[in-house]
């Protein structure tokens, strides 16, 4: 990676991360769904990947975002 990315970036990020969509992420961040787009495709590029799953992939190895954590399925009985 050559260039850190932004705040937006990552907040972009860790949201699709969660499962929203760009729309969802726009409305949580205050911004249009172009935007958000504008910031991932600005992540990507500086990743140096081309889509969603690579993008959260490598900004999790790089500890740049968190993945959430599911509680261990316990069994009844």
């Amino acid at each position: 990676m050559n260039e850190e990315l932004s705040l937006r970036e990552i907040a972009c990020l860790q949201l699709i991360a969660l499962g929203k969509t760009n729309v969802e992420a726009g409305k949580a961040l205050g911004l249009t769904h172009h935007t958000v787009q504008y910031h991932l495709h600005n992540a990507y590029h500086k990743l140096n990947v081309s889509n969603r799953a690579a993008a959260i992939s490598k900004a999790y190895h790089l500890s740049l975002i968190k993945l959430p954590i599911e509680p261990p399925v316990t069994k009844s009985g």
